[in-house]
This record gives structure tokens, sequence and C-alpha cells, in this order.
């Protein structure tokens, strides 16, 4: 159908453009804490994309012509010790590579050795990697769990001059890509954005026609690059979009984006997303997933295409369709209560999908009850109650189960469960089954 353009603006609601620029960029974090909707939101949005290690992004970037820093990596301390002597100087850079921000103020939780980022002695790269790989990392970002650090990445030594801020995303407003800079880079854009709007730049990409060096020059140089570091920025920036285009990113960050005392202008430091459902054409970057990045819980469910998220409640919940999900989660916490996941089965579900769910759940430590609550519509109550049981049958029942099932074969799915003999709790008011969901967690805790 014919566009007719963007919507108008909602009174109260920043402008479109604004609005996907600071729903896109990856530090903010503290907005979505506000509400559980708002983690949820964000939960659901870092689900949506693949994010690569630092050193990966480097090296997608290498292939399409952008500029970085020289670096090598290593997965064992003997590793380390022979890479770090291939770099010039005395000194190289160590960096963990793990998904998370803050590494450099983050500590391992093992040794409580301070910092994910060191510049170094070449001859101190072993005693560096052994602090470092094997051990788990905990910044601002991961949380008191941390994350494993796998990998090291040593980088060359270099001396920045200026550094700006560079980032390519989709935009509601624009209706395609937008590029967006500052003069201003190494900190938070956002704080950047709220001490002065001006500093902000943003040019619009016409999706159809794609990046001209034209955009590309006049993007550098409204970001401060003059001279033949604005033609080697433009170059950059030309790169930065085709890998966003042609590889199907939800997002490139790029800070900093960094003028060198020597006269290069590189790319130092940089955060991808990748879209999912782009996976079937990107194999070779989905397969660079780290899995041990990941939530183990979030990585089962992926294996039966279940849209789960852990969550830090007591409450597990089950449910069909993203709307009741969040619409379960409101009621548990009006009843005291908070939400252990995001569990939506979805009207595809089977048995074997079902049986997997509530392993998962039920595998929970954090979790004190369950609540099933199940409209059923596409998804039939039948199918979700010979799910359960059989769940039920394999793994045990150790916690608390509450089922709410409504709609399509309801009758046949309380039977089920009924001549099942298993102790489940089955409650017809919405309401009334929350309310038994929370009072079961608390009683556990």
């Amino acid at each position: 159908s014919a566009s007719t353009g963007p919507p108008p603006p909602v009174p109260g609601r920043p402008p479109l453009v604004a609005a996907a620029m600071f729903a896109a960029v990856p530090f903010i974090r503290a907005a979505a804490a506000n509400s559980r909707r708002g983690a949820l939101a964000g939960a659901l949005g870092a689900r949506r994309h693949l994010s690569l290690h630092e050193y990966q992004s480097l090296a997608l970037f290498q292939d399409f012509g952008v500029a970085v820093p020289k670096i090598a990596v290593a997965h064992s301390v003997t590793e380390a010790t022979e890479i770090a002597k291939g770099f010039p100087g005395d000194e190289v850079v160590i960096k963990t590579q793990v998904l998370a921000g803050g590494r450099g103020l983050g500590h391992f939780k093992e040794n409580n050795f301070q910092g994910g980022v060191h510049i170094i002695k070449k001859d101190k790269a072993a005693e560096f990697a052994e602090k470092m790989l094997g051990k788990t990392l905990v910044t601002k970002q991961t949380g008191a769990a941390g994350k494993p650090c796998n990998v090291v990445m040593f980088a060359e030594k270099f001396q920045i001059k200026t550094e700006k801020y560079f980032a390519i995303l989709m935009d509601r407003g624009s209706g395609g890509p937008i590029m967006i800079g500052s003069k201003t880079g190494g900190t938070s854009i956002e704080d950047i954005a709220e001490k002065d709007p001006s500093a902000i730049v943003k040019l619009p990409i016409d999706i159809m026609e794609g990046i001209s060096s034209a955009q590309s020059l006049d993007m550098a140089e409204k970001m401060g690059f003059s001279g033949a570091q604005a033609a080697s920025a433009a170059k950059s920036i030309e790169g930065l979009y085709k890998v966003f285009i042609e590889c199907d990113c939800t997002m490139v960050e790029i800070n900093p984006f960094a003028e060198l005392t020597d006269g290069r202008v590189i790319v130092c430091d940089a955060k991808v997303g990748f879209d999912d459902n782009a996976e079937f054409r990107q194999m070779a970057i989905h397969d660079k997933r780290d899995m041990s990045q990941e939530d183990p819980q979030e990585v089962e469910a992926k294996k039966y295409d279940l849209n789960y998220i852990k969550l830090d409640g007591s409450v597990a919940c089950m449910v069909n369709g993203a709307g009741l999900a969040m619409s379960t989660m409101d009621l548990l916490a009006l009843v005291g209560g908070s939400p252990a996941n995001f569990l939506d089965v979805g009207g595809a579900a089977n048995k074997d999908t079902i049986c997997a769910a509530f392993k998962i759940i039920q595998g929970d430590p954090d979790v004190k009850s369950i609540f099933i609550n199940i409209f059923g519509g596409i998804m039939r109550c039948d199918v979700i109650a010979d799910g359960v049981v059989a769940a039920v049958k394999e793994v045990g029942l150790s916690k608390p189960l509450i089922v709410r099932l409504v709609g399509t074969n309801v009758e046949q799915g309380k039977k089920i469960i009924q001549e099942s003999g298993l102790d489940v709790m089955a409650i017809s008011d919405f309401t009334e089954a929350a309310k038994k969901a929370v009072e079961m967690a608390k009683l556990a805790k």
C-alpha cells in the first residue's frame, strides 16, 4: 500500500527521530529499568539482535574497508605470549572480550583482579592473560553473576588526538537508515545530547539510493574532521554503511571514532547488532554467536522457538501471547508479586515445546511458584495440559503450580490435569489465580 508518511507527533512524546535514536543507542538502560514494561521492552530489543565481540566486529569492519587498529586474539596464556611479541613497540593493549560495557572498570570474580582493559609491557602478556582467561568479569552491566572471559584481544597502542561519536540505525521518522554523529566521543552520547542537543548531527539516508561520497564527506566534516582526515573518515563511514545494509544490522555504533596523533582516523571501539530475522542469509555472521555470554535458559528456549526472557522476580509465567503475558506480569505486580520471566509459548507450540518450556522455568532457582495462564485460541488448552503433565512426570514438581485455562478445549485440558493426579491448583479467575501464585511464592521463600 502507498505510504502516507510518518504519523503525526503525539503530545508529550519526543519527536520520532529522537525517540528512535535513543531507543536504539545501547547505553540507555536506566530508563528501561523504570518500569517492568520498559525492562521487558529493553530485553526484547536486546534479544532481537545478535551481538558480536569487539574483535569480531573489528574484523568484519576491516573486510568492508573500514580503518581499524591492528588486533589479534588469544585463547590461552601460551598464545598470548606469542601474539604480544608481534606488536610494535614495548607496550600493547590487552582487552577482555565479554559482551558487556564497562570492562575497564570491572573486576574478575575469582581473583578480584581489577580492570578488564590494560596497557602493559609485552613481556607481561602471560601474567595478565593468566588473570583474565577462564575467569568471570563483573561490570555494572553484567550484574553480580558476571560473564566468562574465554578470549583476550591484543591491540596496538596509539595516542588519540580527538574522539568523535558515530552511529547508524533505522529511523521511523525518516523511514530508513539515519547516521548520527557528534564532535565529542569517548563518553555517553546521552550525556552529550543532554548538555548540548545541537552537538548531535543527524543525516538520513535514502535506503533505495544508498549513501553517496558527498554524504559521507559531509557527515565527516560535520563531526569535526577536516582535510585528509575528513576524507579518511568519509571512506570508513561508507564502509560502515555497507556493513549496516549488507549484513542486516539493527545498529552500528562507533565510540570513539578517533583521529590519532600519527594522522590516522580509525574505529577504536564498536557495538554492532544483527537482526535475528536475517539469520538465514547471514549464517557466517550468526555462526560467531558466543553462547557462553548468554543466559543458558534463554539459549535453551531459543532451540524450541520459545519467547523467553529471564527477569528478577519469583513467580514464573507461562503464557500464550505477548499481550496476555504482559498483562499477567502487571497483575502479578499489582497483587504484590514479581515475575521471574517472560515466556510466550506462542500459537504453534506442541507437547514437546510445552514440556521444554516447563523444564526451563522449573529449573530456575529463583522461581518459587509457577503460574500457567492460557487463553485457548490458536493454542488449545488440551495441548498445554498434555505438555505440562508430561513435563511434570519427567522432571517432577518441586514448586507450587497454579494453572488457569480458558478458551478452546478448556474442558479437555482441565480433565487431563485432574486425571493426572498432580498437585496442581486450577483456578479460572485471572485475579485469584495471580494472587494464589504470589501467595505461594512468598510462602516458599
